[in-house]
């Protein structure tokens, strides 16, 4: 019987996807004590935290060097917490920059490694895939083409289906949502995701309120701003210029239903949007030298995860000097005002979550680990 699983997730979107992991592992087998790093959701399933992932709320190559001392010590720590509560399995959620080190480590006192939620190796820095071979037991895939490409390296990798189909749902209708949250439901609403970690704000966040403020003035928008469970809505009040703006805090998918247009911060976040059918722009933006490098990394056409998906751009991408506010609110401006273009994104949101499978990935999950245990 399978006594220990050890989870390491890095960030938010790691956190949500592993408290479900956690859920069914409790299901399936009550008495298994699961520890490691996540979040909030994490621990609320019975996960016991060692670190927790808004100690983690770094991204980039140079915000990491800059982090490198706590990184190692974190590493050292659970490296020290794997040899002497050895897991009977290690299941590591995305963040490949520490999880395929510490993979390395858990193979060394001979820890079943299981890969959940595949590090975007397809998309740049694929000579990663050379690592994982020999390190990863069983590669747990969200993505149907992920399947082949891991095959043709000879990893084991089986296609899941995407969490994100158990948990993205609404529970306010329009009018409802608009009641809570002072809204005039007649009104368009622009909902603006910064992101979930700081960096992420402190480069974006001012483009896309000076941006959202434009688009209000040329549409009547009212501009709603999602709050990730990492972020502090009042430190965000403090910090940031917020007036006549609504903060939505701990209803990220109700504000993503309910919005008639979104600005998100490329990541997990545009899934889930899609997952409504809203149409929106995908933005990013980070430090300069971190760009530079990445650039010339990046082996693919498009950085949004929908427009992978598709294998074109059905969401347009404004990527670094583009994301300022300028010519976001004209990009905005222009698909609120055109109701053909707009509906021809949602048609071809629409396939793209059909792309994700069928509801049920964290219970496959859970199922994978206690048999690889």
């Amino acid at each position: 019987m399978v006594q220990r699983v050890m989870i390491i997730a890095g960030e938010a979107s790691g956190d949500l996807h592993g408290a479900g992991v956690v859920r069914e592992l409790k299901r399936l087998q009550p008495a298994v004590d699961v520890y490691g790093v996540g979040g909030d959701r994490m621990k609320a399933e019975g996960m016991d935290l060692i670190f927790h992932i808004r100690e983690l709320g770094f991204m980039g190559f140079v915000e990491v060097i800059k982090h490198l001392p706590f990184i190692r010590v974190m590493e050292r720590t659970l490296a020290q917490i794997l040899k002497f509560k050895r897991p009977d399995a290690l299941v590591l959620i995305d963040y490949p920059g520490f999880n395929l080190r510490f993979a390395r480590i858990a193979k060394t006192y001979g820890v079943k490694v299981v890969y959940y939620i595949s590090p975007q190796v397809w998309a740049w820095h694929q000579s990663r895939v050379k690592r994982m071979r020999g390190l990863i037991d069983k590669m747990l895939v969200i993505f149907p083409f992920e399947v082949e490409f891991y095959r043709r390296e000879q990893i084991d990798a089986e296609f899941v289906g995407h969490p994100l189909l158990e948990v993205v749902t609404s529970t306010l209708n329009r009018n409802a949502f608009c009641a809570k949250y002072e809204l005039d439901p007649a009104k368009p609403v622009l909902a603006l995701f910064p992101g979930s970690r700081r960096q992420e704000i402190e480069n974006i966040f001012p483009e896309l309120l000076a941006a959202g403020r434009s688009v209000a003035a040329a549409t009547g928008a009212q501009i709603c701003v999602g709050v990730a469970p990492t972020l502090n809505e009042e430190h965000l009040r403090r910090m940031y210029r917020m007036n006549g703006i609504r903060a939505v805090s701990g209803a990220t998918y109700e504000l993503m239903a309910n919005a008639d247009f979104a600005v998100v911060t490329s990541g997990t976040a545009t899934l889930e949007t899609a997952c409504f059918g809203t149409p929106m722009v995908i933005v990013y933006r980070t430090s300069w030298p971190t760009y530079v490098i990445g650039r010339a990394l990046v082996r693919v056409k498009h950085i949004g995860l929908v427009n992978i998906l598709s294998g074109r751009k059905i969401v347009p991408e404004l990527i670094q000097h583009r994301a300022s506010a300028g010519p976001l609110a004209r990009q905005v401006i222009r698909l609120m005002k055109d109701p053909e273009a707009l509906a021809r994104m949602r048609q071809d949101l629409s396939a793209v979550r059909g792309m994700l499978g069928e509801p049920g990935a964290s219970r496959r999950v859970a199922e994978r680990i206690l048999q690889m245990a």
